[in-house]
């Protein structure tokens, strides 16, 4: 009986740091995902500026082919927003 006793207070004593430890994890993974969340949209924003501007060519100019910018905008969107879709759904897995 004694050492049932004394077995159960040791695993108890030894389980404790461990549910801290725990706590403290997902705080920092809190801080870190609403600072993705903040940046995220910014990011984002900056890719389809970039993406248009490379694609610009094909809509102005000389060799202007409407078709084909269309073509490219509408992959690197469809890109983008898989990419949204994913990032989106692994942020509500993980918080």
């Amino acid at each position: 009986m004694k050492k049932s006793t004394l077995m159960l207070i040791t695993l108890l004593l030894i389980t404790a740091p461990t549910f801290a430890q725990i706590g403290g994890i997902e705080d920092s993974v809190n801080d870190v995902s609403d600072t993705i969340r903040t940046i995220f949209p910014i990011i984002l924003g900056v890719i389809f500026l970039i993406g248009f501007l490379f694609n610009a060519g094909h809509f102005f100019g000389e060799n202007a082919d409407l078709k084909k910018g269309i073509t490219r905008v509408l992959v690197f969107v469809l890109i983008a927003g898989a990419v949204v879709g994913i990032f989106t759904y692994l942020i509500s897995i993980v918080v």
